[in-house]
């Protein structure tokens, strides 16, 4: 984007930002006007900056071989990125965050989250298909990767992240969630043993005041509300994404061995 460099910010993370909120402007055909939509990408690369000047100490210099970045658990620098720069914003509190970071300063370049599995139901198909018990299934819940990060930093980070749950022995394996109307196509988990199992149906975006609203938030900041629906119906700053999305990606990788991959005709689709 043009315009990541015209406001100095990351052209991968401001494409994210923008394809997250411009659902808020399209018909339920999934269209958006022009003018709309240069008000989507200006609105995001100007939050964008804001986030970036909150971490502008963590920011990278330079562009980054894979030979200048070591694996390292990490703490609270990972939680000021995600907090700041992920396109959900938040970090998932009381994770593992693990990094590849540039070897002289610690600085990272490209992070994830893990933490228990949560979510219910995915667990629940994975024990039935699968044979694997919720307790033995980890979730990376955020990844980030910065501009100056080498081209397979992911992938690379991801196959550090699987040899250390095995070494810790308790974990069978790791899962996550992909969602390709934000641009992901699970390129890089497919290179590091990881394979799609299963989708999940996707859920309108919620917007609050025009910013992206996640369930979990949702879930912290009204209490009463259950759904999406009905906090639009109760307060006036939230509406949600009319457009069909497509289904969420459930990409998952077996901590000993190879990960086997599941046909299409074999793949659930788990219901909300």
């Amino acid at each position: 984007m043009g315009l990541a460099r015209l406001w100095g910010v990351d052209r991968r993370a401001l494409d994210v930002r923008t394809r997250l909120h411009l659902p808020a402007y399209a018909d339920p055909d999934g269209q958006v006007s022009y003018p709309k939509a240069v008000t989507v990408v200006v609105s995001n690369a100007a939050r964008l900056r804001k986030d970036q000047r909150a971490v502008r100490d963590l920011l990278p210099r330079r562009d980054y071989d894979l030979a200048d970045l070591e694996f390292r658990q990490i703490g609270e620098e990972a939680e000021r990125v995600f907090d700041s720069l992920h396109y959900l914003r938040n970090a998932r509190r009381g994770s593992l965050n693990f990094a590849l970071v540039d070897k002289n300063t610690g600085t990272p370049l490209t992070l994830c989250s893990a933490s228990p599995l949560e979510w219910q139901r995915v667990a629940d198909q994975l024990t039935r298909q699968f044979g694997v018990p919720k307790d033995a299934v980890w979730d990376l819940s955020r990844v980030y990767s910065f501009d100056g990060a080498p081209p397979n930093a992911v992938s690379y980070l991801l196959a550090q992240v699987r040899k250390y749950f095995q070494k810790r022995g308790d974990v069978q394996l790791l899962t996550t969630a992909v969602d390709p109307n934000l641009g992901f196509t699970g390129s890089s988990y497919l290179a590091s043993n990881w394979q799609q199992w299963m989708t999940v149906q996707a859920r309108p975006y919620l917007y609050y005041k025009r910013r992206y609203m996640s369930i979990r938030e949702m879930r912290a900041s009204f209490p009463s509300i259950r759904s999406i629906d009905a906090l639009c119906e109760a307060d006036k700053h939230a509406t949600r994404s009319w457009a069909e999305l497509a289904d969420s990606l459930i990409f998952c990788c077996r901590i000993h061995g190879a990960t086997e991959r599941v046909r299409p005709e074999d793949q659930r689709r788990i219901l909300r």
